[in-house]
């Protein structure tokens, strides 16, 4: 995907390949690589190049924010990131083509993974196809939780349709031996992505999009631990849920 943030940086001050290569001392085609490509260069690199364009490094590749190593705080805690918008969505994809057992997916809508990885219901199809069981539950935009949760994040009906989107979206997977989705009406306190012993847990903010909210990813470490309270939190809400039917 090219970074139309570097493109649009280099234009307006008048910056080529070529000049931008010769600052940060090295080949053009890497320059090119970075604009069209979207690849990222290496932190030294790119704080040199964010520098010489006098923009800052992480406007022009977020995915150089880094999560805040968790020392001494619990073992089952990998990481933390200040806000879901800074971690790349390969991080959630990539957790979930390694799963072998299950995914579960707990969110409103969450169709920012749709968005920018139009291949997840492959992914998910695959997974399941292997033998891991994948469960889905997405918010019902009907119900009143959901219209509350858009009056407090300032966005009235469009988390309602968001959730219809994310349904339209996952509808194609209703029926497929291995996946199941289904639609609660139960209030959010975080967004979990599971995948068999590790999770990622997207905190919800009162008045915050997730997309600003805190995420902390978990590695289960013994029975009874953080990612058992997120896990029966799930098991709790997929009980209440109602399954979608596939289309047809």
């Amino acid at each position: 995907m090219p970074n139309e943030r570097l493109r649009a940086v280099m234009a307006a001050r008048g910056w080529t390949y070529a000049a931008l290569a010769e600052e940060v001392e090295v080949d053009p085609k890497s320059v090119e690589r970075w604009v069209n490509l979207g690849r990222i260069p290496r932190r030294a690199t790119a704080l040199q190049a964010a520098k010489a364009l006098g923009e800052d490094v992480h406007a022009l590749w977020p995915a150089l924010r880094q999560a805040r190593p968790a020392r001494a705080i619990s073992p089952e805690l990998v990481a933390l990131y200040e806000q879901r918008a800074d971690i790349p969505v390969s991080t959630f994809t990539d957790l979930m083509a390694q799963a072998r057992e299950r995914i579960d997916i707990l969110v409103y809508a969450a169709v920012f993974l749709h968005d920018a990885y139009p291949r997840l219901n492959e992914l998910l199809s695959e997974r399941a196809a292997e033998g891991c069981t994948v469960r889905i539950a997405i918010g019902d935009p009907d119900s009143d939780t959901v219209q509350a949760r858009g009056q407090e994040e300032q966005f009235g009906h469009g988390i309602e349709s968001r959730c219809r989107l994310a349904l339209m979206h996952y509808r194609p997977l209703a029926g497929i031996p291995g996946i199941e989705v289904r639609t609660h009406g139960t209030p959010l306190y975080n967004s979990l992505y599971r995948a068999d012993d590790q999770q990622l847990v997207n905190a919800h903010v009162w008045g915050v999009n997730a997309y600003a909210a805190p995420v902390w990813h978990l590695r289960r470490h013994e029975t009874g631990g953080m990612f058992d309270t997120y896990a029966d939190s799930f098991e709790a809400v997929w009980t209440t849920a109602t399954p979608v039917r596939e289309e047809g």
